[in-house]
């Protein structure tokens, strides 16, 4: 199996959630190939994550900092924080969980990202029925999940309600 294929495979199962058998059967493999080279090419990825991805910095971002309109008002933002739909298909006997407001099945995914519009935590999953409040919470009590710093804060919008480590507008404003 060449380089190409494994890579196909590997970002294949992740990113459909495929079980190994199902992918046997469509790239004409045994489950036991495609487990091993599975773990191959995510072995592959762990060494390189150094390289690749980069921790946000935690200073004050220039998008606030040269910015006398934000500056010194916001100086200890380090992020913005907010929920969006995306659309799902799930099985019909929990589609009731799933469905939004608005009618739609979806999931309700949370986001941080910095100033410069880079994602820095994404907690994809819950219901479309589920509120903002909860899903920040379980994002923080996750043992590898949101983080704030001691003295820092993020931008995030009504729905997440009042707590220390995020500033939120007033109600209608």
């Amino acid at each position: 199996m060449n380089i190409r294929e494994k890579v196909v495979i590997f970002l294949h199962i992740i990113g459909h959630n495929v079980r190994f058998r199902v992918i046997g059967s469509r790239y004409y493999r045994s489950t036991d190939t495609i487990h091993h080279y599975f773990r191959v090419v995510l072995r592959a990825i762990l060494k390189l994550y150094k390289l690749v991805i980069r921790l946000p910095d935690e200073s004050t971002p220039s998008e606030i900092r040269n910015n006398p309109r934000f500056y010194p008002y916001f100086k200890d933002c380090i992020r913005a924080l907010d929920g969006t739909h995306v659309r799902a298909f799930v099985p019909f006997n929990i589609q009731g969980r799933f469905r939004n407001r608005k009618g739609g099945t979806t999931q309700n995914v949370l986001a941080a990202i910095t100033f410069d519009l880079k994602f820095s935590y994404v907690l994809a999953g819950w219901e479309g029925s589920a509120h903002d409040s909860p899903i920040l919470s379980d994002a923080l009590s996750r043992p590898r999940g949101l983080r704030i710093l001691e003295g820092k804060y993020y931008l995030a919008d009504v729905g997440y309600g009042i707590r220390n480590g995020y500033i939120t507008p007033y109600h209608g404003v």
